[in-house]
């Protein structure tokens, strides 16, 4: 990895293992522009390709047409309202109503490490692991600054960048669209791919063909969303798991996003992410800064395999930080499948004994177990144990699950409020409302205005004084609802367009305070299922769940699409009852745990009414996860064939770094009639090792396994499954 200033010419060059980001200073006027972003290229000095010799020209060059200059020039980080009609990077409303804005350079610095983003998640690195390039570009008009940064990390072909403005004026401006990225490139064969999914059926791949004007996907919920994702990727043509080039944008925000690509007359692209403008105006008075959160742009010309494995290595070693993020995480049975909110002590305990008989670690107490929580009608906000259900408390609880040799987990929703709650009787001004309009209920709650201290302090004492109280060593923190009413009393008329990013930044200030109490604790993140599945989250949390649908065959695709940017280790997957409680649908208890291996692995079921043969599985799938963890936590993964695609199977292989091992899981979707054997190719092997199949005893050559493939018997019925473990000779 490097990064060069190449102070003759004016270009700076960003150099991972095999990519290369090159961006220009041209004219008198000093514009930054971008010139290249791809694989990796020798000469420094490229800016030829940013077109500045062909009409229109610049500036200096074509001052009579200079619109016409500017609305075709690649910017790096365009601005508005002065002749670039593409969509800006920035837009800043002075005190005379104009949001007219104009960045050129000013100064630059290179530097080993990396350093934090205030109050946001963001990628993390040492002076020997990263490398970082801030660029200060300025609009002398309104004395304002726009910082750029740049980072890299050594081995990964990743670059993470962000935006931060500060306003140097002797006025209040109002920020009212920032993007973290904004990239101008070249329009070649590439189609668009995005997640798209609503509850239950969250991040499923969508492709669809980039035409002129705007594409794109987006979130105005205060949540990244179940219905889109905050991700973009530009697939070339030809371009498969294995081949072609790809370019893909990640935000490490958990909050409204806009990501965007812009098709212009000229068939260059403008691809933007960052904050959705719509409901989004920030205050900046003198001196202060606003710091945009990150984005991951990754360049592979190994299709999206290789952009996968560059975000997993990426997110494995520079962005979560538990403690849990290097180790296995305990086997847990969480009780919401098995018994709703009907549970009690005694009930809780027969399933923690029953599990304790399967090897299963821990047991997890979800919704239902505070105020008068007998449905999800009430009492959200006051966390105070329901002796009724929970006679002696939750420390007698807690102690005699440890006694009987488990670790003890706790579900709670800290920022939601229910009108039927004693926390609402008591201060109905704390819930996001509109004063004079009928507030929207959603799961019959309504949401705590967290940006007011009041309330964040009130939700924080709850949570930890619950955690204080006894032995708990996990938290589900869920989040069951988006945002809408939005006015918060804690800001002025002026103010309330910033309502729905401070709503985000008290999120990650209230679980970074959490996780600051309780270093040791494994906290999961949740929201109603996958809503608020992000890399934000991931900077608190080493895991988040997936989806509220465990159905296994609906989990293919749902963990599919999670498993192209995400290691397998953040994906929070158990294996539940049949039929399923979400599509009814009856699947073997083996495929149930073959497709929770691709995750954390945890069970959702009343394992003491479970048929008796399912239960004698278990211990079973308990040492099939401690076998495989390690590799499935840690190895690189590959998509071997998609359900999505086919509707028959599906397939994913995970390679140890050092290629000795491989595990291969097949699911049979649909059985076919007088039908011969599947050949799948696997990959990532060392092509001139020799491998041995645990269950055959077979041996062959790396190179054979991935060029002529292995055959997988139809098995009998649908939805069956099939696990392949291959070691090195």
């Amino acid at each position: 990895m490097d990064i060069l200033f190449d102070e003759k010419n004016g270009v700076f060059k960003i150099d991972t293992e095999k990519t290369s980001y090159v961006m220009a200073i041209m004219d008198t006027e000093k514009l930054l522009g971008h010139a290249y972003y791809g694989k990796k290229i020798s000469d420094v000095d490229v800016r030829y390709l940013l077109r500045t010799s062909e009409n229109p020209f610049l500036p200096s060059v074509n001052g009579r047409d200079r619109g016409s200059v500017l609305d075709s020039f690649p910017f790096e980080f365009p601005g508005c309202n002065v002749g670039d009609y593409r969509e800006s990077a920035v837009e800043l409303e002075d005190g005379n109503g104009c949001n007219a804005n104009f960045f050129t350079y000013r100064s630059h610095r290179i530097f080993a490490g990396k350093k934090p983003i205030k109050g946001l998640p963001a990628t993390f690195g040492n002076e020997s692991d990263s490398m970082t390039l801030e660029i200060d570009l300025e609009d002398k008009v309104l004395g304002v600054t726009a910082t750029l940064s740049y980072s890299i990390f050594q081995g990964i072909d990743v670059i993470a960048r962000s935006a931060a403005v500060t306003n140097h004026s002797k006025r209040s401006l109002f920020l009212t669209r920032i993007m973290s990225a904004s990239l101008d490139m070249d329009c070649e064969d590439y189609r668009l791919l995005t997640l798209h999914g609503s509850w239950a059926r969250e991040r499923h791949m969508d492709y669809r063909e980039i035409g002129y004007g705007k594409s794109s996907v987006g979130s105005v919920r205060g949540e990244s969303s179940h219905q889109e994702h905050p991700f973009l990727g530009l697939v070339s043509g030809r371009a498969g798991q294995e081949q072609g080039e790809v370019y893909g944008f990640h935000f490490v925000y958990s909050g409204n996003f806009l990501a965007q690509v812009e098709k212009n007359q000229f068939d260059s692209l403008r691809v933007q992410m960052g904050i959705h403008p719509k409901n989004f105006r920030f205050e900046l008075k003198p001196g202060e800064v606003f710091a945009a959160p990150e984005v991951i742009m990754v360049y592979s010309d190994r299709g999206l395999g290789g952009m996968t494995r560059n975000l997993h290595d990426l997110y494995r070693e520079h962005l979560i930080r538990s403690p849990y993020r290097d180790r296995k995480r305990p086997i847990l049975i969480n009780n919401w499948e098995a018994t709703y909110f009907d549970f009690n002590t005694e009930k809780l305990l027969d399933i923690a004994r029953e599990a304790k008989k399967c090897g299963i670690e821990m047991l997890v107490m979800d919704d239902g177990w505070f105020g008068r929580r007998n449905d999800d009608n009430s009492s959200l906000g006051d966390w105070t144990v329901n002796v009724e259900k929970l006679p002696g408390g939750l420390k007698y609880l807690v102690d005699e699950v440890n006694r009987i040799g488990l670790k003890f987990g706790i579900w709670f929703e800290p920022e939601m409020i229910s009108p039927e709650s004693d926390l609402y009787r008591a201060h109905p001004d704390w819930a996001i409302s509109i004063d004079g309009r009928t507030p929207c209920r959603m799961r019959n709650q309504y949401v705590l205005d967290i940006t007011r201290k009041e309330v964040s302090d009130y939700v924080y004492e709850c949570v930890a004084a619950v955690l204080r109280s006894a032995n708990i060593e996990y938290v589900k923190w869920d989040m069951n609802r988006p945002l809408c009413d939005l006015a918060s009393k804690g800001l002025g008329s002026a103010n309330q367009g910033e309502l729905s990013h401070r709503y985000v930044l008290a999120v990650y200030a209230l679980q970074e305070r959490l996780i600051s109490e309780f270093p040791n604790l494994l906290l999961e993140n949740c929201s109603g299922g996958g809503a608020r599945f992000d890399p934000g989250m991931l900077y608190y949390s080493p895991q988040i769940w997936c989806s509220d649908d465990t159905d296994a065959i609906e989990r293919l695709s749902i963990q599919e699409g999670t498993a192209l940017l995400y290691p397998l280790s953040t994906i929070g997957a158990h294996v539940s009852d049949c039929p399923n409680h979400t599509v009814g649908r009856n699947t073997p208890f083996e495929t149930r745990g073959h497709v929770a291996l691709a995750g954390t692995f945890g069970y959702e079921l009343d394992i003491t009414k479970i048929p008796e043969a399912d239960r004698q599985a278990i211990p079973g799938q308990v040492a099939m996860y401690h076998k495989y963890n390690d590799l499935v936590r840690r190895g690189d993964y590959y998509r071997i064939a998609s359900y999505r695609e086919n509707h028959f199977f599906d397939c994913y292989e995970v390679v140890s770094k050092d290629q000795k091992e491989a595990m291969i899981v097949f699911v049979q979707v649909l059985n076919r009639p007088n039908f011969r054997s599947r050949r799948i190719r696997l990959c990532g092997l060392d092509p001139k090792r020799n491998y041995r199949n645990e269950d055959t005893g077979e041996i062959l050559c790396g190179d054979t396994l991935m060029n002529a493939g292995i055959t997988v018997p139809a098995m009998w019925g649908d939805f069956c499954s099939k696990l392949i473990h291959l070691s090195a000779e």
